[in-house]
């Protein structure tokens, strides 16, 4: 099963002035394209090709660092782009989804806290999570391409903190762009779909 790029689901420059077209046309069509055809080659050499990114991630996590770190971000990106939306943002959540925030995460305040001080604190590339696991929402962080599903866990929301993501719209600032992010992106939608996925 071949990794494909999945086209943007919004013009470049929708997310602005949060995040730039030039960011978004490097970020997608440059980075996650790479991921892309370096994630299908490697796949392709481990003889792996016909298995699906879920198999692949969890077969090559810890056994082949190449292929699994393209694979990560992929599976990574392909929910990344979904994880934002024009107008986005907001405190007002749908109704499932603010009931497990208040009772595993503390409300939505303290979840937004400890949601941007886990990307801020994730040293280097990584990712900055929500996710699901044993029945109950948490806040994750993790290094270059690992995601929670190799950690037994279900992402419903995450933020990629590589340089590449923010650097061309916030230089160094990467506390900015996580509240940019988190109060002027996310598609609080796709992230209660994939909560009721995991019910």
């Amino acid at each position: 099963m071949a990794f494909e790029l999945p086209d943007l689901p919004y013009a470049y420059d929708a997310l602005g002035p949060y995040m730039s077209a030039e960011t978004l046309e490097f970020h997608h069509d440059k980075h996650h394209m790479a991921y892309v055809s370096k994630g299908n080659e490697l796949a392709e050499a481990a003889g792996m090709a016909d298995k699906s990114l879920d198999e692949i991630m969890k077969a090559s996590f810890g056994s082949n660092a190449p292929l699994f770190n393209n694979a990560g971000q992929h599976f990574n990106h392909i929910h990344f782009w979904k994880w934002m939306k024009p107008n986005g943002g907001g405190t007002s959540l749908p109704g499932a989804l603010q009931s497990a925030i208040d009772s595993d995460l503390g409300g939505y305040d303290k979840m937004r806290a400890d949601f941007i001080a886990a990307g801020v604190g994730q040293f280097g590339s990584g990712w900055a999570w929500i996710a699901v696991k044993d029945g109950k929402l948490e806040i994750m962080k993790t290094p270059n391409g690992e995601n929670p599903v190799v950690h037994g866990a279900t992402p419903i929301l995450g933020c990629d903190v590589w340089e590449h993501s923010y650097y061309i719209d916030y230089r160094n600032a990467r506390p900015k762009y996580l509240e940019a992010f988190i109060d002027s992106m996310v598609n609080w939608d796709y992230v209660a779909e994939l909560f009721e996925a995991t019910r």
